[in-house]
């Protein structure tokens, strides 16, 4: 058993099988996963687990390239996720345009967050 960090099976799996450059979306509750695009579901109920908790643990497990997150999102979140992946650069889109990105992602993990846009995509980087 592991000491620390996360301890989700299916989200260590994916997240160990990622390569320069692969998708991986945290997402809430609400987004939709696109066909053939796997979902992990961590929700249990309404707000639990809550998105940045979630995105902490795994940003603490992987190196990150570039994120992309919802131009519609308010502004304490989108600098709330500007400082959690810096120094990787955080991009801006329309929702639409996010949704249609989700569709490369190795997978969606979907939260029980209930904040609209509460999502980001993140691209894996390398360590060296």
């Amino acid at each position: 058993m592991r000491a620390d960090g996360l301890w989700h099976p299916g989200l260590l799996a994916l997240l160990t099988s990622l390569g320069h450059t692969d998708r991986i979306v945290i997402a809430d509750a609400g987004l939709p996963v696109p066909p053939g695009v796997p979902g992990i579901d961590l929700v249990w109920r309404r707000g639990d687990p809550p998105f940045l908790p979630v995105l902490r643990a795994v940003l603490a497990e992987l190196v990150v390239e570039r994120a992309v997150m919802a131009a519609e999102a308010a502004e304490p979140l989108r600098a709330e996720l500007a400082g959690m992946v810096a120094p990787a650069p955080l991009d801006r889109v329309p929702h639409e345009r996010f949704k249609e990105l989700t569709r490369g992602a190795a997978a969606v993990v979907r939260t029980g967050e209930a904040t609209p846009y509460a999502n980001v995509l993140l691209i894996a980087g390398v360590p060296f």
